[in-house]
């Protein structure tokens, strides 16, 4: 009876521990404002490279900000997205979004894609990690809020890549959660 006993109790206390990591482990969903900043490490030796504006006349996809595209369409303007404001192609995979940022891989042209959309002071951030053995490195937007940067790399073509999009403070160099994860997405673009 007794062991009958340590055991009910052991299966208490696995699922309490199992349902409060779930509670605090869960990420914010992206219009979710995070409750208080919690600083993430990335591994030793990502580089930082900051993102560049996309190119003028860029054609814009599914991943634009609409509020932006629907005031600009209000207010007369001809062409309601500027080059920093157009989004990725409609080849762009592995779309993964978290409070404030917003990412994606191009897989012709190997191109990273970070777009902010909160004004809240920060930057936004997308961590890219390979299945070969390849350093990661982050693609910042300092571009400010509804905008999309861009930095084009060069991944090996037989191997996959999974972006991370975090939070970035540009004052202190640290990178923040909430955080969201893609799965593995071949550089080659054929799943």
């Amino acid at each position: 009876m007794r062991n009958n006993w340590r055991s009910k109790l052991s299966v208490l206390a696995g699922a309490s521990a199992l349902a409060l990591s779930a509670v605090t482990a869960t990420p914010a969903l992206a219009d979710e404002a995070p409750e208080t900043l919690v600083e993430v490490q990335l591994p030793t030796g990502t580089s930082v490279i900051e993102g560049s504006a996309t190119a003028p006349g860029a054609e814009p996809g599914d991943l634009l900000f609409p509020a932006d595209e629907d005031e600009a369409v209000a207010a007369g303007k001809a062409n309601p997205v500027a080059s920093a404001k157009a989004g990725p192609s409609n080849t762009c995979l592995g779309g993964v979004a978290a409070y404030g940022v917003q990412g994606c891989f191009q897989h012709n042209g190997d191109i990273v894609w970070s777009g902010d959309t909160k004004k809240d002071g920060m930057s936004s951030a997308v961590g890219v990690y390979t299945d070969y053995g390849r350093a990661a490195e982050v693609c910042v937007n300092k571009l400010g809020v509804n905008t999309w940067a861009t930095c084009n790399k060069d991944y090996r073509e037989s191997g996959n890549v999974r972006l991370r999009v975090l939070r970035y403070d540009g004052d202190t160099g640290k990178f923040y959660q909430p955080e969201s994860w893609s799965g593995w997405i071949p550089v080659d673009g054929k799943y």
